[in-house]
């Protein structure tokens, strides 16, 4: 799959970057667009987001704003399209993060519900280009991590090793 980009130079090459992130680690491939009947499009919408899954079709991929324009948040956001919920998000979570229910802004509650997740039998990874820090959304909503609050959790840098080797489990790379 590969997006449909209408975007400037500059945040065709950030996408891009993502995109290889992945690829270079991965068995998924982005491919450009031409007939297939699922693909990615990627439009400056509102903020930063994307679909879990890919539900068959068009699927949307935002990244409107300043903050969206770097290439791990663009792995994020591909990461979602490929089945990928929030860390802090998976089955286990309570055993890693507390949530702090109180501060969350209303609107953004739903990001802090559970899934149903198998965590492809792999640890929870406080270094997930999925994982957020303990004020985003919230403050702070988090108190990371579980038992020492003082390992750093989150960024938007790309994918960490455990990302890339959940892809692959997850796709059956058989990397």
């Amino acid at each position: 799959m590969w997006p449909n980009i209408w975007r400037d130079d500059m945040d065709q090459i950030t996408i891009e970057t993502g995109m290889q992130d992945i690829s270079s680690g991965t068995c998924v491939q982005f491919v450009p667009h031409s007939h297939e009947a699922n693909f990615l499009d990627v439009e400056p919408r509102n903020s930063c987001w994307s679909f879990l899954g890919q539900p068959g079709g068009s699927q949307t991929i935002s990244s409107q704003g300043p903050g969206c324009m770097w290439s791990g948040v663009a792995v994020h956001e591909f990461m979602h399209t490929l089945g990928f919920v929030h860390e802090r998000s998976r089955s286990d979570r309570d055993r890693y993060v507390t949530i702090v229910w109180d501060n969350i802004m209303q609107e953004h509650i739903h990001n802090f519900r559970k899934h149903a997740t198998s965590n492809l039998n792999s640890p929870y990874d406080y270094d997930s280009v999925m994982h957020y820090g303990s004020l985003i959304q919230a403050l702070p909503s988090l108190k990371l991590p579980k038992p020492d609050p003082y390992i750093s959790s989150g960024q938007r840098d790309g994918p960490s090793d455990l990302d890339l080797h959940k892809i692959n489990v997850l796709h059956n790379c058989g990397r």
